[in-house]
């Protein structure tokens, strides 16, 4: 039980900025439906290493990364359609597609999210996992 002084303490600081206010919500460790949509469609196409990343705390541009690679260019775009597939039956689209002609590496950006699809090569001298180490890792297994 808190003294009404306390209280009444307490709202001032909050009110003056020196105590914040604590949010009582639990963050969502859950994804977005489409990512795991996303997510099962590569694998239904055998990409592999796939790794999800939440950016809301780390970038402005998207919220979310989805990470996979492919061992060939013919798996690579294989995946990308499987993706563009399964999204594209629930309405969504991509609003832009790069790379998918040289395969090394495509990235299909949904705008709240980004879809990299990545030959082993590719993935290992970009990096990305190691470039946004500060985001949060979600599970994407089933």
């Amino acid at each position: 039980m808190t003294w009404p002084e306390e209280s009444h303490l307490n709202e001032r600081l909050r009110q003056a900025g020196c105590m914040a206010k604590t949010d009582k919500r639990r963050k969502s460790t859950r994804m977005p439906r489409e990512i795991e949509r996303a997510v099962r469609a590569a694998e239904d196409k055998k990409a592999v290493d796939l790794v999800a990343l939440d950016l809301r705390k780390a970038a402005g541009f998207t919220d979310y990364f989805l990470l996979c690679t492919g061992n060939n260019p013919r798996q690579i775009r294989a995946i990308a359609d499987g993706v563009m597939e399964a999204l594209a039956e629930d309405g969504v689209k991509p609003a832009h597609v790069e790379g998918y002609d040289g395969s090394e590496w495509i990235l299909l950006d949904y705008f709240d999210f980004i879809v990299h699809i990545f030959a082993p090569e590719t993935r290992t001298f970009y990096g990305l996992e190691r470039l946004w180490g500060n985001a949060d890792k979600l599970d994407v297994s089933a």
